[in-house]
């Protein structure tokens, strides 16, 4: 292994990162043909369309809620609510107490 035994751990974490988007959650929920690539998948335009973390994460979670059953889909725009929620508080922070 490149890098030596000073690395195995971190090599073995990036590889179930790499399966878990390739093969687990990543794929079930992100890729939206089996021959997207990585680079076009939801976790790249998020970043270059919002510059929040608050807002990202908000439209992921609406993303993701379109492909799943209506209990988990609520569960997820809930989420989304609170994401929003929170940007505002942070945008007005000073201005309401």
């Amino acid at each position: 292994m490149k890098g030596g035994t000073n690395y195995s751990s971190l090599a073995i974490v990036l590889t179930d990162a790499l399966m878990q988007a390739s093969s687990g959650k990543g794929k079930e929920r992100h890729v939206e043909s089996d021959n997207q690539p990585f680079t076009e998948q939801p976790i790249m335009w998020i970043e270059e369309r919002f510059h929040s973390y608050q807002l990202g994460q908000a439209v992921k979670k609406i993303h993701e809620s379109q492909k799943m059953d209506n209990e988990a889909a609520e569960k997820e725009l809930l989420g989304a609510i609170n994401y929003i929620a929170a940007h505002i508080i942070f945008r007005n922070k000073g201005e309401r107490s």
